[in-house]
């Protein structure tokens, strides 16, 4: 479909179809006033400046059904451009009665996703001229998961895992559980498989030098400061990759990627960015 990013965000389809089920519920009892033969011409823009994410969806919830000639739909930005005020996002006709009940939907995701990826560019931006990479968490709104780490994508930002599901991250209370590192480790080792990667939480420097006997491929510098993340990524450089975390912010995150971690990863991307306004008209 027009306007994704590849690869497409996993199972957006059913995300979109529960959504507009919640809204329409046994239907829509403002629209239905409207005969069949109602069409307008429609059109979305932007009202402030952001990164767009979610034109896909737009487009799923707006396209025409059959090959009803008098219907089309053009979206005229792709997820990733950056828009301003009045920057024009997608025009159409259509039933009446389709298109009002699927504008809110339309603009709740598109509103939050470029919301999000306007974020993430934001954060890109603060550590241009490094060689960190901003990265999402698992702090995620339950349900959205796929489509706000897509947007953190849309944004310039990278994807940390997924899941709990396809990779290792051993945390402070995994740690506390079995014992030590070295345990945590060696019991992970013995079901997971060759491809999977390893990660572990520290949050002081005696744990960092555990998570490097141990091999794991990727070490968290956990709430540290900066003058000890750039100590330790200087003394284990070559050992792992090392991901910086912990209360990161936009006036902490420069400083942070130039310790010279490779990762930052920062959960407000997520749960914490401000939706960019778009709304519709009708031209008719």
């Amino acid at each position: 479909m027009a306007g994704w990013l590849n690869p497409e965000p996993f199972g957006w389809e059913g995300i979109v179809e529960d959504a507009l089920s919640e809204d329409v519920g046994p239907g829509d009892i403002t629209s239905a006033s409207f005969p069949e033969d109602h069409w307008v011409e429609w059109y979305i823009e932007a009202q402030a400046n952001g990164i767009l994410s979610g034109s896909g969806i737009i487009e799923y919830l707006l396209a025409p059904q059959g090959d009803d000639s008098k219907a089309f739909i053009e979206i005229r930005a792709n997820d990733g451009d950056r828009v301003g005020r009045g920057t024009l996002i997608a025009r159409g006709r259509n039933h009446a009665s389709k298109v009002l009940m699927a504008e809110r939907t339309a603009l709740n995701f598109v509103m939050h996703l470029s919301g999000v990826a306007t974020l993430t560019a934001t954060f890109v931006e603060r550590v241009a001229g490094t060689n960190a990479k901003i990265v999402d968490t698992r702090k995620t709104i339950p349900g959205l998961r796929t489509l706000q780490k897509y947007a953190v994508r849309c944004g310039g930002g990278h994807n940390h895992r997924m899941g709990l599901y396809d990779a290792v991250m051993l945390k402070d209370n995994h740690i506390r559980a079995h014992g030590s590192i070295e345990k945590a480790v060696a019991a992970v080792r013995k079901y997971v498989s060759h491809m999977t990667k390893i990660e572990i939480e520290c949050d002081h420097p005696e744990q960092v030098a555990q998570a490097v006997r141990s091999r794991c491929e990727v070490i968290m510098l956990d709430n540290m400061d900066p003058f000890t993340m750039r100590e330790l990524v200087q003394l284990y450089k070559g050992n792992a990759i090392f991901e910086a975390s912990g209360g990161i912010n936009l006036d902490t995150v420069k400083g942070v990627a130039e310790t010279g971690v490779d990762i930052i990863s920062v959960g407000a991307l997520t749960h914490s960015a401000s939706a960019i306004p778009f709304h519709m008209e009708f031209s008719n």
